[in-house]
């Protein structure tokens, strides 16, 4: 790896820079980030991830291919999980036409199982245009930096949250305060989601995710 590039994935990019993995050079996803006005450095020795992006967030992408070629795609994913390093990690995924019926349980895998924020896509052109909306946001409060309390309460998750039948934003606040991610949420008894969010919401809570 060259000098200088080791010394940007273990630190915060310089503002409006990514460090991008070689094999995307040439795809579409990379132009759209060139058109959004993003500075690109490329590097072969990512590890497992795809980008790396300022506030030390590493991103993955998991294409329409990667899915239906079968669960191929679900080791990458665990190493990318287990990588040791500082970094906040995202998952993006094309959710389409065809890799529409396996969403769920790939959803299922990557925010329950392992704990990661997963965000879909429709192809790289919106992909290209979110990691734009990211690095472009950096002088703003950033919704994938760690809060001072350590715990990761970004937008993608209180997204998933409120798509729970009954629940809206403030009550996906409240859960997101007393339940530190969804595996503990879906792990939550019924009284102790009623003594957050009331008996009516507590049991639609707990049916959906058993």
């Amino acid at each position: 790896m060259d000098p200088k590039a080791a010394v940007l994935v273990n630190s915060d990019l310089p503002y409006g820079h990514i460090l991008c993995h070689e094999k995307w050079r040439t795809s579409s996803l990379l132009q759209g980030l060139k058109d959004g006005g993003v500075k690109i450095l490329f590097e072969k020795e990512l590890g497992v991830a795809d980008f790396h992006l300022p506030s030390k967030t590493k991103l993955l992408y998991v294409s329409e291919c990667d899915i239906i070629a079968g669960n191929g795609y679900k080791r990458k994913l665990v190493r990318f999980r287990n990588a040791s390093s500082s970094f906040q990690e995202l998952v993006l995924v094309e959710r389409t036409r065809l890799s529409e019926q396996y969403f769920s349980a790939l959803q299922r895998f990557v925010v329950f199982d392992l704990g990661l924020s997963l965000l879909p896509v429709s192809g790289q052109t919106e992909a290209s245009q979110l990691i734009s909306q990211i690095v472009h946001g950096e002088g703003r409060e950033n919704p994938f930096r760690r809060k001072t309390s350590g715990r990761l309460l970004d937008s993608l998750t209180l997204t998933l949250v409120q798509q729970i039948p009954g629940v809206g934003r403030v009550k996906a606040l409240t859960l997101m305060q007393n339940f530190p991610s969804l595996k503990k949420i879906s792990n939550a008894s019924p009284a102790e989601l009623e003594a957050v969010v009331g008996e009516g919401s507590a049991q639609q809570i707990h049916s959906f995710f058993h």
